[in-house]
């Protein structure tokens, strides 16, 4: 992702924008669903966050429910399942990532992160 080719200040024109995100919406499973639909986005869709700055954040998860980075990665692994109001939802979609976070070693779990904390 690059800034606009016109801008407010040249320096910013034509820039790589480090976002470490993909700014879609994802389904990520009854675990984190809400029950709440905002645009076309369902009650267990959320937009990726931005990973710039999340080594200054002090809570994590669209609801703030943690300020542990590592409680923040497992909660993204979800079962397909029956989340709040009794609504079915499809498995979340970070489940391989979150997989293979898992099967690292410690040190290397350890190495993202710090890494994340840098960000």
């Amino acid at each position: 992702m690059m800034t606009a080719p016109v801008m407010n200040s040249p320096v910013l024109q034509n820039r790589p924008v480090n976002l470490f995100s993909d700014l879609l919406v994802h389904h990520m499973g009854a675990n984190l669903a809400d029950g709440v639909s905002q645009g076309q986005a369902g009650p267990d869709e959320f937009r990726s966050t931005p990973l710039w700055g999340v080594g200054q954040r002090l809570f994590f998860l669209h609801d703030g429910r943690t300020s542990d980075l590592l409680q923040a990665i497992q909660a993204h692994q979800s079962a397909a399942g029956v989340g709040a109001g009794g609504i079915s939802y499809p498995p979340s979609e970070a489940n391989l990532v979150v997989n293979s976070f898992n099967m690292l070693s410690t040190s290397d779990q350890q190495a993202i992160l710090d890494f994340l904390r840098s960000l």
